[in-house]
């Protein structure tokens, strides 16, 4: 309708259409938008993945999160139920006494027909190249320059530059997003994302400034309705304020 201001006719506004980002992140994966789900233990369900993919973004089924992998060549199933549009699985390899078979949940992932694989923790060279032969596009999370230098000799496509500020496995080095973007620009010649603090447009608009493809968000996705977690946490997350993250310790082995 129209409106009158000092005599003349003010023409309605037409509506705002948003226009999509293109980056590599998003015409590579074939996504609308460059955001991604990353892989969170007990998060990552089909319903959480789904939700994203259908969004535009790209969402993550965790492995890790399925007892065997026959669990997961369900859930992954469960995922493809609920959307059309790309999704991916994480494998996160962590150190341990008596270590998940990944060999098999490997497996699942290539005869469930999963392109998109998001690996994480320890050396990854057996499973990049292996999920790299079956053609696979091949995103691992690093926390330091050098370790993201090793994942992009051994085949990696996307590195996810994941900052101190993350709020999975920040490494040993303390070192946040406005140090490692700045040197991942500089020294890979691959393409990345940033994570760790990802959680609106504004951090979206800083990490493409800073030469990022997109932001890979995960504590964000918890707060969500989608997430399968307890609503007081979700409430904790929303009430937080920047003094409210605790950080902790664990073991751990680098690689280079």
């Amino acid at each position: 309708r129209h409106t009158v201001s000092s005599g003349r006719a003010v023409q309605p506004r037409k509506p705002c259409r948003i226009m999509p980002i293109k980056t590599k992140l998003t015409e590579a994966l074939g996504i609308e938008h460059p955001i991604i789900q990353g892989g969170m233990h007990y998060v990552g369900y089909a319903e959480m993945a789904a939700a994203v993919s259908n969004a535009g973004g790209l969402g993550i089924v965790t492995a890790l999160t399925q007892p065997n992998a026959e669990a997961l060549r369900k859930e992954i199933r469960k995922c493809r139920s609920l959307t059309n549009k790309p999704f991916g699985v994480n494998v996160t390899l962590l150190p341990a006494l008596v270590p998940p078979n990944y060999e098999a949940y490997a497996k699942v992932i290539i005869e469930e027909g999963v392109k998109i694989i998001e690996t994480a923790g320890r050396n990854p060279k057996k499973f990049i190249r292996f999920f790299k032969k079956n053609g696979c596009y091949v995103i691992h999370k690093c926390v330091a320059i050098k370790h993201a230098l090793t994942a992009q000799r051994l085949g990696a496509d996307m590195i996810s530059m994941d900052g101190f500020e993350c709020g999975g496995h920040p490494g040993e080095d303390d070192v946040g997003n406005w140090i490692l973007l700045a040197q991942a620009k500089r020294k890979l010649k691959i393409p990345f994302v940033a994570s760790g603090g990802c959680a609106n447009g504004a951090q979206l608009a800083a990490a493409l400034a800073l030469g990022a493809e997109g932001l890979n968000m995960g504590t964000r996705f918890m707060a969500t309705k989608e997430a399968p977690i307890h609503d007081n946490i979700k409430q904790a997350l929303v009430k937080g304020d920047e003094k409210s993250t605790v950080g902790g310790t664990m073991f751990t082995q680098s690689y280079s």
